[in-house]
């Protein structure tokens, strides 16, 4: 696959997870709990991928055992919990802090592949780190002002969603070489579903799906900011370091912000377009930029990125 192309998919699913809450929101409107949202999200986009699977591509199911502590990781450690905790942040202090140590993400991803990788952490990554959160600071609106005090098990919660998050990117990159991108969503959706259907206590409030609209919200969500979401992003994944796909992920603030201004009639800021433009600067870093353009020795110094063939 081409680099462009492998752009182009990563950012395109990290824009679809952007329109998440335009399905949630709604779903929360018919007395629906967070758990209960990320539950029925992984049960139904496991049950569809399966269906489809098992009507066109049945050889795609074909896994081997050895790789399944993957898929329980993707599905449970990554996926589910990376939820709950976003969520329980989001409903115990504020949006814009969730947001705002969620994207530690990249910190976590860039310094986990270091080290399991061997991917260098060079000076473009460290300045795209740097953009990214400053800009994801400016538009959840904790710069310049600051934000109140936050009490240390949920700020820890805030964290562990910026690190289940990128773990993502991380357990992915061991299984992206031997299965296609919708083989990985959906065995990651049916680990994460299997342990949430029962935690979640989903299966004694079914009444809330008699009403027609539940299942328009639902399905949006599923096909859209879930399926379509992780395929496209695990399908580029395959081409680009872990480090750098988590990076180019940050554009999934950005359509949130769109969603919310275009949709919800949000009023942007100017702290916030700034904000727009930092996250935008680190993409356009992440993808143009190499080390020589930094170095006045340019024949001595190595491509940055060099993907790694062999994540979220």
């Amino acid at each position: 696959m081409e680099k462009g192309r492998a752009y182009a998919m990563t950012i395109a699913g990290a824009s679809f997870w952007g329109m998440t809450g335009l399905f949630v929101q709604k779903l929360y409107t018919f007395g629906f709990t967070p758990l209960e949202v990320v539950t029925v999200r992984m049960t139904l986009s496991a049950f569809l991928l399966f269906a489809v699977l098992l009507a066109i591509r049945s050889y795609q199911l074909h896994i081997y055992f050895r790789d399944i502590p993957h898929f329980i990781g993707l599905g449970v450690v990554s996926i589910a919990l990376f939820n709950w905790c976003y969520f329980t942040v989001m409903d115990e202090a504020s949006l814009s802090i969730a947001v705002v140590l969620l994207y530690t993400s990249p910190v976590f991803v860039a310094l986990m592949s270091r080290f399991i990788f061997k991917e260098p952490l060079t000076k473009n990554k460290l300045i795209a780190i740097s953009l990214t959160l400053a800009g994801c600071a400016f538009v959840a609106g904790l710069l310049p002002g600051g934000a109140a005090a936050v009490e240390p098990g949920i700020l820890m919660l805030g964290f562990a969603s910026g690190f289940f998050c990128g773990i993502y990117s991380v357990i992915g990159k061991f299984v992206s070489r031997k299965y296609s991108s919708i083989t990985i969503t959906a065995y990651s959706m049916l680990c994460g579903s299997l342990v949430l259907l029962p935690m979640s206590g989903l299966h004694t409030r079914l009444y809330l799906f008699q009403e027609w609209e539940v299942w328009i919200w639902a399905l949006g969500s599923v096909l859209v900011s879930t399926i379509l979401a992780y395929i496209l992003y695990t399908a580029g994944l395959k081409h680009i370091e872990a480090g750098k796909a988590a990076i180019l992920s940050t554009v999934e603030p950005i359509v949130a912000i769109l969603v919310g201004v275009l949709i919800f009639r949000d009023i942007l800021t100017g702290w916030q377009l700034l904000g727009i433009i930092l996250v935008l600067s680190s993409v356009l870093l992440a993808i143009f930029s190499k080390r020589r353009k930094f170095s006045r020795t340019s024949k001595a110094a190595p491509a940055e990125f060099t993907p790694v063939s062999y994540k979220k």
